[in-house]
């Protein structure tokens, strides 16, 4: 069938592309600028604050993936208008085009709109393909890693450079890789829509922060000492990254207040029907599998 995707030069877009095509689906994909020729694949020129490029987009599809979205932005105002205008307008395009699946991948932080502007916006986006009246699914992911991620980089080059791993303040999370997260997304566009939220994660369902970080230590093989960090340290890192900066810090106060919370793993309740879906890819095969990638390409 063909496939609408944004996101899909992006981290999850991109294994979400590749395993589309290796199904057997047509794909067309939003991107802001000009990218290689690849077949089975037709690259919309604009972003989702183009109605002309998203009407294109989900012209004639059979199904709607929305990856896109901001884990990261200056303000509220900024959040706002990547993650809950961008999906009222893929949202809009879906309903004038009689899409007959919507598939929306949200975040665990919408759970906790109160803690986090992007939070906020992660729940707002989701309230906005609630009330769409299309056959929607809302996937919550949990951390995301695996090949082309570089927001775990950094970890895993603290693992392997000192053998000291930064972690937040002792917590929980769940984690997925990319590959199956793509896997889940696909077998949702081909099913009939249930209205339902999802909250998937690998089979080891939740891990200690110290857990995580020893994990990443085997993956780089290496033996590491976690180190848990402050939230007061944290907040104080993420001014001084405001400071130097500016609007471009990766480190921000509203990435901390996220950080900072003690649980971000998945409810079983919520998993997706095994019927439907089940992790392939263990904890200690994916992020071995991520090291590999990385030294690959000269990150660690």
């Amino acid at each position: 069938m063909i496939l609408a995707i944004t996101g899909g030069t992006g981290f999850v877009g991109g294994h979400l592309i590749d395993r589309a095509l290796a199904a057997g689906h047509q794909v067309r994909a939003l991107a802001r600028r000009a990218q290689p020729p690849r077949t089975g694949v037709t690259w919309i020129a604009g972003a989702l604050d183009d109605t002309d490029a998203v009407s294109a987009l989900v012209s004639t599809a059979a199904a709607v993936i929305h990856v896109a979205g901001s884990v990261n932005a200056p303000d509220r105002a900024a959040f706002a208008a990547a993650n809950i205008d961008g999906t009222r307008t893929i949202v809009a395009a879906a309903q004038t085009w009689d899409v007959k699946r919507f598939v929306h991948v949200s975040s665990l932080a919408a759970r906790e709109p109160g803690l986090s502007n992007y939070g906020w916006s992660k729940a707002g986006a989701e309230e906005a393909v609630r009330e769409s009246g299309l056959s929607w699914t809302i996937v919550r992911p949990p951390g995301v890693y695996g090949p082309g991620d570089l927001e775990q980089r950094d970890l895993f080059r603290a693992a392997a450079r000192v053998g000291i791993v930064p972690m937040p303040p002792r917590g929980r999370l769940s984690i997925l890789h990319a590959a199956d997260l793509a896997d889940l997304l696909l077998a949702l566009a081909a099913m009939p829509g249930d209205r339902a939220i999802y909250e998937p994660a690998d089979a080891s369902g939740a891990l200690g922060y110290d857990d995580f970080a020893r994990a990443i230590g085997r993956a780089v093989g290496r033996r590491v000492l976690p180190v848990s960090l402050p939230a007061a340290l944290l907040r104080t890192a993420a001014r001084a990254d405001r400071l130097l900066r500016g609007t471009q810090a990766k480190l921000t106060a509203d990435r901390v207040a996220y950080m900072v919370h003690p649980d971000w793993t998945a409810d079983p309740a919520k998993a997706p029907p095994p019927a439907l879906w089940q992790p392939r890819i263990g904890t200690d095969e994916g992020l071995s599998d991520t090291a590999r990638w990385y030294r690959a390409h000269g990150l660690l």
